[in-house]
């Protein structure tokens, strides 16, 4: 476990409450603009971020994140350009744990070794890869966490008792619990599902559970507050941002802000739940 998100993940519990963890995608609506958001995220209460890593066939997400990476690939974002946003966002702080999210692809790519040692050297803490099941834990997983790198995997409500070990295995920093079947941003979370979810995950693995995907509001993220032990919200950000933009999608005055209340008003959500 990299030593950000265990302090984190410590200082939150003492605090008794859970995570707010926000989700971006990396050169949406371009570089610049982006590079600010994420510098913004934690001021607006965020505890952790997560960076999306843009790539051309992102099956597991929904119509806004989909949209979010064709914007920022259109703008011209690489992966060099990616770890350079980690690297412009940890020259300002270091203390809140940064989590790349993508496919594998863009990596393999970019190549494995290499990626890991940009990765960590840039400021990252760990990797969400959702195509890469256990059963390929040599290709990327285990070089990760060599490299000092948290490897974050998903579990869902279709994975059972059965299937649940081999997700864990090898897993560190959280466990991503989608609190829903289906793609990023679609239906809202269940609180009374999830709740049993979570308590089921904890009885399999120590770590933390952050619960995601279909969370919009501050009182949304303060219902799954209560029980898990972050909030995980994506797509809502990614709107925020699309509608933000002018007629030709360039950024405005208002896109940084748009995204600051929103987080303000989840985070204050997250904070009253306990």
């Amino acid at each position: 476990m990299t030593e950000r998100m265990d302090r984190r993940f410590a200082a939150l519990a003492k605090e008794g409450r859970a995570a707010l963890v926000t989700f971006t995608m990396a050169g949406d609506p371009d570089y610049a603009a982006a590079v600010e958001i994420l510098k913004a995220l934690p001021k607006a209460g965020a505890d952790i971020v997560e960076l999306g890593m843009p790539f051309t066939d992102p099956m597991a997400d929904g119509p806004a994140i989909q949209a979010a990476g064709l914007r920022a690939l259109n703008a011209g974002q690489d992966m060099k350009k990616t770890l350079a946003a980690v690297r412009e966002f940890r020259a300002g702080d270091d203390a809140t744990p940064l989590v790349l999210m993508g496919y594998y692809n863009p990596i393999y790519i970019y190549g494995v070794e290499k990626f890991l040692a940009d990765a960590k050297s840039a400021g990252v803490d760990g990797l969400i890869v959702v195509d890469l099941p256990p059963e390929e834990d040599e290709e990327l997983c285990l070089p990760a966490l060599k490299a000092g790198l948290n490897f974050i995997r998903l579990a869902t409500p279709t994975t059972d008792d059965k299937r649940l070990p081999a997700v864990l295995t090898n897993t560190s920093g959280f466990v991503y619990y989608v609190s829903i079947t289906g793609i990023t941003g679609s239906a809202a979370p269940d609180p009374g599902k999830v709740s049993g979810a979570v308590t089921r995950i904890k009885r399999h693995t120590g770590l933390p559970v952050c619960v995601g995907f279909g969370v919009r509001t501050g009182d949304q993220a303060r219902a799954l507050a209560q029980d898990a032990d972050g909030v995980v919200v994506g797509s809502a950000l990614v709107e925020a941002i699309r509608t933000s933009l002018d007629g030709s999608g360039k950024p405005t005055g208002t896109t940084v802000k748009a995204v600051g209340d929103l987080v303000r008003s989840l985070a204050e959500g997250v904070r009253s739940a306990r």
